[in-house]
């Protein structure tokens, strides 16, 4: 019997002892079943408390940390047949590993552009297709759809108005984005999402994006090197120290 109980019927026994009114008894056997109810409710918590205490005691260890970037690390990313603009002979080239459902990522877009325009004659900006598909379920036909318009040449007309609407990539919706892009065959563009080759391509930017490490979008690569500050301010630094470089031989 637990203590509380015992308590609750030495008090019944002093009250009976005491010459206790038929009242009273009654008064002290209902504040005894309340007293019972609340030992029976405090019995739950402490049951669930001690299976969660059990829980994490015997849980599996926490997955280790992840490693630390090293933003000096020069990764070796071809360029390849990824959509390219800016200066085409620029000592500087910048690739953005990016995603077309990504809020961060359609964020970054004016930034870039600001870029370029800063350094016009010095800097190639490349595209890879890195669709997170685990969290965003309208980033591969997104990337599809400009990769379509890439073989048109209208690549960055429709980049931009996927990136103006990221918020609503649905499949029907990507079809009234390529109406608006003046010049674009539409039944071709369709035709195009199926091609092999565009889901080749995007496998094999997914591929160096592992390859270098990437996670997350978007991801930026100055002359190889990963940019930590996204910032104007940070890309004007990590801009200028690789024009500073010495020029690769060979």
């Amino acid at each position: 019997m637990r203590r509380g109980s015992v308590l609750c019927v030495g008090l019944l026994l002093v009250a009976a002892g005491c010459g206790g009114n038929p009242a009273d008894m009654e008064e002290l056997k209902k504040g005894q079943k309340e007293t019972l109810a609340k030992l029976e409710a405090m019995d739950g918590k402490l049951a669930a408390l001690d299976t969660a205490v059990k829980a994490v005691r015997t849980a599996a260890p926490a997955a280790p940390a992840r490693p630390q970037i090293d933003p000096n690390k020069v990764w070796d990313i071809p360029v390849g047949n990824s959509a390219a603009k800016g200066a085409e002979n620029g000592k500087v080239t910048i690739i953005k590993f990016s995603d077309y459902q990504c809020p961060f990522c359609a964020q970054s877009n004016p930034l870039i552009k600001q870029v370029l325009e800063a350094y016009p004659n010095d800097v190639k900006f490349v595209y890879k297709q890195f669709p997170l598909t685990s969290i965003h379920p309208n980033a591969l036909p997104a990337a599809k759809a400009v990769l379509a318009a890439k073989k048109q040449g209208k690549y960055w007309e429709m980049h931009d108005i996927l990136f103006d609407n990221y918020r609503n990539l649905a499949p029907d919706q990507l079809e009234v984005y390529a109406a608006k892009v003046p010049g674009l065959d539409v039944a071709k563009w369709k035709a195009d999402m199926n091609d092999p080759e565009i889901a080749k391509q995007i496998d094999a930017e997914m591929a160096e994006a592992r390859a270098a490490g990437v996670t997350g979008t978007p991801t930026f690569f100055v002359n190889g090197k990963r940019v930590m500050n996204r910032s104007f301010d940070g890309f004007k630094q990590a801009v200028d120290a690789a024009k500073a470089e010495p020029a690769k031989q060979g």
